[in-house]
């Protein structure tokens, strides 16, 4: 999809409203994680420096179109400025007299943020009026948020046709980086596909089979998957009811010529708990008391070797229960297999997720991929192959 970037744009002088994702982790009252902010820091920066008015909006957790204390984005945008290293402004409301206000007293190069645009009802049902009321605080528009492309929401789609829309750089990456991965990947081209329930994933593998050479499976789908083919899984999780549709998965994978590896070992314990004892067997040997939790080292060794003759690799999910050890060797194992493809064979590699970031993070290779989304919904949609609304109202157009 073409798509409009800010190359070659004149922002000097002018107001920008950017659409970024302050939906940040806080726990006891302190942000957690800084990253979604440090990712949003070039497109501020550049517009910034390039003289334009930068005017930041976002939603914050789910305030249901009311005003809670709680969920303002003040210290987000504290927070914000701290990173940038600078001074940022906070508007009270994301429309009104006092958003208008702040707006007006901006000089070129001055970076503001809003107030959390769900505390209006209508941002969540694209309301035009709402997006109007946006769009007249400003001379044009960047997205930067694809973490919130798949909604259609009055500031990622609404306002996108009222004013001059582009992509903001991080947005720009992320597209780029995904059409490489999957719209006009370099083959053979594989996907990790992990978690817990066929059922939530039955769209993505479906678009996968299709588009991918190499389907490999884990996590506790892989379970059912293993039980579709006839193998006693014990105590593992799995859906009973859903072994047909595993069973129609690899007959479509088949005909479409995608080869899917499943498990040919698993690690079980009769107890998910952290450090418990374990014993590793064949898929065939799984005993009725104990639960598949993890992949096995065959396992691991044979997705190893796979990835030597790969071009391009896709990841979404884990390949087992990592939050507790030693359920986390299979990931981080293959992890570290990928980051190190990925910088002596040029693999090109793109995972998304929040489990999946977990798992790199914990694996020590977050910065070791080529391209890493810290999108969730965006990402998996995308996966699905879904049009994102928020992405689609950026399709390249004539110039206002």
């Amino acid at each position: 999809m073409a798509f409009r970037t800010l190359d070659g744009v004149e922002v000097a002088g002018r107001r920008v409203l950017l659409r970024a994702d302050l939906n940040v982790p806080v726990r006891d009252g302190k942000i957690s994680d800084l990253t979604r902010l440090e990712r949003l820091c070039p497109t501020i920066r550049e517009l910034s420096a390039k003289g334009a008015r930068v005017i930041v909006c976002s939603h914050f957790d789910r305030p249901k179109g009311k005003r809670v204390p709680d969920m303002s984005l003040a210290p987000v945008a504290a927070a914000l400025g701290q990173v940038l290293g600078r001074d940022v402004a906070f508007a009270d409301d994301c429309v009104g007299a006092p958003a208008e206000a702040a707006v007006a007293a901006m000089a070129n190069g001055d970076v503001l943020v809003l107030e959390n645009t769900r505390f209006h009802a209508g941002e969540e049902k694209n309301d035009p009026a709402l997006a109007r009321q946006l769009a007249n605080l400003a001379d044009m528009y960047v997205n930067d948020a694809f973490s919130a492309a798949h909604r259609a929401h009055a500031s990622t789609e609404g306002i996108a046709h009222l004013l001059p829309a582009y992509a903001g750089r991080l947005m720009q990456a992320e597209l780029e980086a995904l059409d490489a991965a999957l719209g006009n990947p370099q083959r053979p081209v594989a996907a990790i596909v992990g978690g817990s329930k066929v059922s939530s994933k039955l769209e993505l593998l479906g678009n996968l089979t299709k588009r991918v050479d190499v389907l490999m499976i884990g996590g506790a789908m892989a379970n059912t998957f293993l039980a579709a083919q006839g193998h006693s899984v014990g105590h593992s999780l799995q859906e009973a009811d859903m072994h047909g549709t595993a069973r129609a998965i690899m007959a479509e994978a088949e005909a479409a010529g995608c080869t899917i590896l499943l498990p040919v070992d698993v690690v079980t314990a009769t107890e998910f708990a952290a450090n418990v004892r374990t014993l590793t067997v064949a898929v065939d040997g799984i005993p009725d008391d104990a639960m598949a939790l993890d992949v096995g080292p065959r396992t691991v060794a044979l997705l190893e070797h796979r990835l030597s003759g790969l071009r391009t690799l896709v990841w979404n999910g884990p390949l087992g229960a990592f939050e507790v050890p030693p359920f986390d060797a299979a990931t981080t194992a293959l992890a570290q297999a990928v980051a190190d493809a990925t910088a002596k064979h040029g693999l090109r590699s793109v995972a998304g997720g929040g489990d999946t970031v977990s798992a790199l993070r914990h694996a020590g290779v977050l910065e070791s991929l080529s391209y890493v989304s810290s999108a969730g919904g965006a990402f998996l949609e995308w996966l699905e192959g879904k049009e994102l609304p928020g992405v689609a109202a950026l399709e390249a157009r004539a110039p206002a």
